[in-house]
């Protein structure tokens, strides 16, 4: 891990387990059966076992197919996120919110672009990736105790268009790979929404 890297794990220690399983029954509370803000937690659930698939992996060709599942699933994620949610935020006065998200999903996408370059069976690479899943886990924190939550304010004509072009916005990015399994790399596999019913 870098020094920039351990600065930044310095001042923004990461969340009590309790906390995040609060903020996220919270959400999950707040969320429709199927809407953008249930896929939202189905992913950020997807992602967690993204990254825990890396860790147990055993051999590198593992190991590195398994980034490769994280590395789609983030991206598809944040381009969804970065094209509906985040604008929809800025829309409706929450502009910090949203640059604050746009700017950790940048860093993310930076980090897991360097893990590509080191080698998986490495102290280096295993170091460098909780330093990044602490940030996403944060990031995702972030999103579910508060960020997304006033959205849901919304009108039930404007949830709908935001569960549309959610929808859409991942789907494009990963087409045949949405339903991507993280324990065995990448498989595709329909896109399954939060009530586990095919897209």
């Amino acid at each position: 891990m870098s020094l920039l890297d351990k600065f930044v794990a310095a001042i923004t220690p990461p969340e009590r387990e309790q906390a995040r399983m609060e903020a996220r029954a919270k959400a999950r509370a707040a969320a429709g059966s199927d809407d953008w803000l249930a896929m939202v937690l189905d992913h950020h659930i997807r992602i967690e076992e993204a990254f825990a698939a890396i860790k147990i992996a055993q051999a590198q060709a593992m190991r590195r197919a398994a980034l490769k599942s994280l590395s789609l699933l983030l991206t598809g994620h944040s381009n969804a996120e970065e094209s509906v949610i985040y604008p929809a935020l800025i829309r409706t006065g929450h502009k910090s919110h949203a640059m604050a998200g746009y700017t950790e999903q940048a860093g993310a996408k930076a980090d897991i672009g360097e893990l590509e370059f080191l080698d998986p069976m490495t102290g280096d690479f295993m170091d460098k990736l909780e330093h990044v899943r602490g940030a996403v886990l944060h990031h995702m924190y972030e999103e579910e105790s508060d960020r997304f939550l006033d959205l849901k304010r919304l009108s039930p004509h404007e949830q709908q268009h935001l569960t549309e072009r959610f929808r859409e916005e991942f789907e494009r990015y990963l087409g045949g790979y949405a339903g991507i399994d993280p324990s065995a790399g990448v498989s595709p596999p329909a896109i399954t929404g939060a009530s586990g019913t095919t897209h």
